[in-house]
């Protein structure tokens, strides 16, 4: 009898722009973020406690650029965290959705976690900042999650008068939908081809 796969992952990535470290647990454990933005820092901690995950990140980046390097890489390191961590993708949920409010804010997103990566975005900022973050680069966050991980990802940023609220819902709407798609699950793949 084979035991279950561990489920998390580890990473070092360093480039001439950045320096990221970090340990993925899915199903759980102690969350610590660290970097130069308090609002991706922010965004980053939201995302682990409503997918349930313990997460520990060390980002540093050229932010006298801007975040732009940092947040990008971000989300490399993470997808390619979330892909070690599922092994050979045959002992998951795969699919996963969530509807989130925040105050007048309302996000959507639609997971599938079955190596097929694509990124749909939807929706504006009313407000191009939150504090000293460029908001564009959310959806740059979540590319570069996406190729790594292998995650089909859907994004609806529904209504909303505050980029704040929208972001975080975000956030924690992508973090329940992970909860749902990583779930652990037995009988191997969840697809009709038998593989991912």
């Amino acid at each position: 009898m084979t035991s279950p796969p561990p489920r998390q992952a580890r990473i070092d990535r360093v480039t001439l722009e950045t320096s990221i470290s970090g340990t993925l647990r899915l199903d759980g454990g102690s969350i610590k973020v660290t970097t130069s933005s308090g609002f991706f820092q922010h965004m980053l901690f939201s995302l682990a406690v409503y997918a349930g995950w313990g997460l520990e990140l060390n980002i540093a980046g050229d932010t006298r650029v801007d975040y732009h390097h940092t947040v990008e890489d971000t989300g490399l390191a993470l997808g390619e965290m979330l892909a070690l961590a599922l092994g050979d993708f045959s002992g998951h949920q795969r699919f996963g959705q969530s509807l989130v409010p925040m105050d007048e804010a309302l996000v959507e997103t639609a997971l599938d976690a079955g190596r097929r990566p694509y990124l749909h975005f939807e929706g504006q900022w009313p407000q191009p900042l939150a504090g000293d973050f460029d908001l564009c680069l959310v959806e740059e966050f979540w590319r570069a999650l996406t190729q790594k991980a292998g995650w089909t990802l859907h994004l609806t940023l529904r209504h909303g008068r505050n980029s704040h609220h929208l972001a975080e819902a975000l956030f924690k709407s992508v973090g329940l939908a992970a909860r749902q798609a990583l779930a652990p699950r037995e009988g191997g793949v969840l697809s009709t081809k038998g593989v991912l």
